[in-house]
């Protein structure tokens, strides 16, 4: 009788003093990553970029250098001063939009060092797609931005992508001056996805 009652009282000591699963706050799973609608001044910097670039896209429709690499570099200016502080949303996003921020600058600068248009389009391809991927991460929210395709965009068998507020086709690629097509293609291409952040 004895042992049965000091087996029940190790038992119980144990339950009170070592088993405690039943104190432990429950382990919380991955949330995903979330952000919610950004302050207006990252709106206002975030829109000013976004028509640097489309200043950027029709100098390069109009085969236009020298208005393209004065675009590029108010582009570069505001992607370097762009307020990622003022992002609504977990640190990862903020890091990933600064780092893609960063990119899009390096991309201007090799797009400025570069001699001819065929060069500079392909790093205005670069540029494009950074700031595609950076639209996506912010969930920039202030217009539909339209993602456009060229599938003869270099060497007439190479695709590039440009951005644009209308699902209008304006191929910065091909252009208004080329010396093969002389502005007959400059409707060449195709939308082939859209971002609307306002929904």
């Amino acid at each position: 009788m004895i042992l049965i009652i000091l087996v029940v009282g190790l038992i119980l000591l144990w339950k009170l003093f070592f088993n405690t699963t039943e104190n432990r706050p429950p382990i919380e799973k991955d949330k995903p990553l979330t952000i919610s609608r950004n302050s207006d001044a990252f709106t206002k910097s975030f829109s000013d970029l976004m028509t640097s670039y489309y200043g950027l896209r029709d100098a390069l429709v109009d085969w236009d250098t020298s208005r393209a690499d004065n675009a590029a570099s108010q582009m570069q200016q505001l992607a370097d001063s762009l307020p990622v502080n003022e992002i609504k949303g977990d640190s990862t996003i903020v890091l990933t939009a600064q780092n893609l921020a960063g990119s899009i600058s390096n991309e201007i600068k090799g797009f400025k060092g570069e001699t001819t248009i065929e060069q500079k389009r392909r790093a205005f391809n670069m540029i494009t797609d950074e700031l595609y991927n950076l639209i996506r991460t912010v969930r920039y929210h202030g217009e539909t931005i339209y993602h456009l395709r060229c599938p003869m965009a270099f060497n007439e068998s190479e695709e590039g992508f440009w951005l644009s507020s209308t699902s209008k086709v304006i191929n910065p690629y091909l252009g208004k001056k080329h010396p093969k097509y002389n502005g007959k293609m400059v409707g060449c291409g195709e939308v082939v996805d859209s971002l609307d952040f306002n929904k």
